[in-house]
């Protein structure tokens, strides 16, 4: 008996949090009439420009809505819209050893608009950063899509979570 109890229970919970629309296992709170989103190509403005950048980031963020999320992307006026610019992308010294640089540290920073067209309490522009270190000793051209690759995925997340986890 209490076995079928706890069973009934936990199939209530279950359907409760997943019925509602607005819950996600990934933590993402999503309106339950949102359907669509929409990532426009980032555009990249960085005084220094990765050629391969703004392909990069826009299909991370893509990829990372889409194996987050279940809203079906649109090219344009999806209920969740994002769009935004590369606007910096540097790299500096971080750890001085005598006189030179023993560590570098790559940057990449956005600025990112989000929509929600069914709360617009969640609607923002907001400038997201993210960096790697490195040895200095290495060659920059040789570890740079390595780099950009984590910084991108680390970015995604931030945007990710800003626009629809709400913890």
């Amino acid at each position: 008996m209490i076995k079928k109890i706890n069973t009934l229970l936990i199939l209530i919970a279950a359907f409760m949090l997943t019925s509602c629309g607005i819950y996600s296992f990934t933590g993402a709170s999503i309106p339950a009439e949102a359907k669509t989103v929409s990532i426009q190509h980032f555009l990249n403005n960085a005084n220094l420009v990765n050629p391969l950048l703004s392909e990069q980031l826009t299909n991370t963020l893509r990829d990372y809505f889409m194996n987050q999320t279940t809203l079906e992307e649109v090219p344009i006026n999806g209920d969740l819209a994002i769009e935004g610019e590369i606007v910096d992308y540097k790299t500096t010294p971080t750890a001085i050893t005598g006189d030179q640089a023993a560590l570098n540290r790559l940057t990449i920073t956005v600025n990112v608009r989000f929509i929600n067209i069914y709360d617009e309490s969640k609607n923002f522009e907001q400038k997201f950063s993210q960096y790697e270190d490195y040895q200095s000793n290495l060659d920059f051209s040789s570890i740079q899509d390595e780099l950009t690759e984590s910084i991108c995925a680390k970015l995604c997340e931030d945007i990710f979570n800003k626009a629809v986890v709400n913890w």
